[in-house]
């Protein structure tokens, strides 16, 4: 089965750009950027040429005996059987992070030969940047990151006709019995699954839960390897216990990382590394508190007060050891759990309309908690987040009697509305906000 991914839109849009750098695209493992290169490569292009330095490893020597691209591309001819033509041939360096010649060569591809289109990507490539000390030729690439697939993505392939409804309305109004319905019923199948390609298919295919919980289950191994295979030995025990403290710390009515839940008498300064590592493999989103919802949001961080969410709900559900049956039944009662399920779909929708940039949340005491402030466009935007259709709470109405921000939303199992300020919006509509506020 075939997921369109709209990572394929920004690759148009770049091939067609006059000031178009290489991309340098980011993101964790099984996220499918192989699929994403290859996939725009054989559909934009007279010619994809894959440069595969892993499986390859003879390649690094055109690298490291020359800088100049005229003679990389004539030694590169040499190991592909396609043309290699300028605005003709895209050129895809694959696990790049495995030759630094390699990806400081993208440099001088910028300055000296900009007509060749070439994607880059490599697994766990800001882990090996830092523990290789390698160069990334900042200004001369353009960065792009890749994500999970995101719900907006399966719901296009799940069921197109509602897609279709929900992505053509421009003002927030109630949604038809019959498709809110769909899409709570997608949605949980979503967070079942999770964004990995790989158990998004197997969803999609109506293959059963057996065969999405074995796929989670491989790429959670896959990960525990990396940590042997990339992290420093000293650091592999502490990165596996914050890893694996994911589902308890989230599992507390207030989610905030505390790190004697890894070890007792365990230190910040003794895991900031593991913590660390995890960010930068793309496998963990660290959530900070703030002290003032003000421009820029940055300045206001408490980075001692801080969440860890998963880049999927699908690994966080595994890791956790949830049953599908739980997710599928909304009567289910996982009290605490699920909203910690219902804050990382959401989270996992925000990411990719926000640039990377991750939230913050507010929490000035023990009494208010607002799960995600966000910095959109010119304003401040609070954002609280309920599991099923109970929208008690006081926190939200704190945090508008001390602020009065323009606009509040406000995500939940309730139908689509606005109303002085406050955008009630369920919660699989998350990547839609953005349209419906004013």
């Amino acid at each position: 089965m075939k997921i369109e991914r709209d990572v394929i839109g920004i690759f148009r849009e770049w091939k067609d750009s006059t000031n178009r750098k290489p991309i340098l695209l980011k993101g964790a493992r099984q996220i499918g950027k192989t699929w994403a290169m290859e996939t725009f490569g054989n559909e934009c292009f007279e010619y994809c040429a894959k440069f595969d330095f892993d499986r390859q490893p003879e390649l690094k020597s055109v690298f490291q005996t020359s800088k100049e691209p005229e003679r990389i591309v004539r030694e590169l001819a040499l190991y592909c059987n396609v043309p290699l033509i300028p605005g003709r041939t895209l050129l895809i360096f694959d696990e790049i992070q495995e030759c630094k010649e390699a990806l400081n060569s993208l440099k001088y591809f910028c300055e000296d030969l900009p007509d060749f289109h070439i994607i880059a990507a490599g697994s766990l490539l800001g882990v090996a940047v830092r523990k290789r000390q390698m160069t990334v030729p900042v200004g001369k690439v353009d960065i792009v990151r890749l994500y999970p697939i995101s719900f907006k993505e399966f719901l296009r392939a799940s069921d197109e006709k509602t897609y279709q409804y929900v992505d053509s309305l421009a003002e927030p109004q109630h949604l038809p019995e019959i498709v809110l319905n769909k899409l709570k019923l997608e949605y949980r199948r979503y967070m079942i699954s999770g964004g990995m390609p790989e158990a998004v298919v197997a969803m999609l295919e109506n293959r059963g839960m057996q065969a999405v919980d074995d796929v989670l289950q491989n790429i959670l191994d896959l990960y525990e390897l990396d940590f042997a295979k990339y992290a420093a030995p000293r650091d592999i025990p502490r990165i596996h216990a914050v890893w694996h403290s994911l589902p308890s710390q989230l599992a507390k009515e207030n989610r905030k990382f505390i790190y004697k839940y890894l070890k007792t008498g365990a230190r910040a300064k003794d895991y900031e590394d593991a913590l660390l590592w995890l960010e930068e493999a793309g496998m963990v989103y660290r959530i900070c508190n703030i002290t003032k919802p003000a421009m820029p949001l940055k300045a206001y961080e408490d980075t001692d007060a801080f969440k860890l969410y998963a880049c999927d709900c699908g690994l966080l559900r595994r890791m956790a050891n949830l049953p599908a049956t739980t997710i599928l039944d909304p009567t289910s009662n996982f009290t605490e759990f699920k909203g910690a399920m219902a804050e990382n779909a959401v989270l996992q929708s925000f990411m990719p309309i926000l640039n990377g940039i991750t939230p913050n949340y507010w929490s000035p005491d023990s009494s208010a908690e607002v799960e995600f402030v966000i910095q959109w466009n010119d304003e401040i935007i609070p954002i609280e987040v309920k599991a099923e259709n109970s929208v008690s709470g006081r926190s939200l109405s704190v945090y508008n009697d001390k602020y009065q921000p323009k606009n509040r939303i406000r995500f939940s199992s309730l139908n689509l509305q606005s109303n002085n300020g406050l955008l009630s919006c369920p919660s699989p509509l998350a990547q839609w906000f953005g349209k419906w506020i004013n």
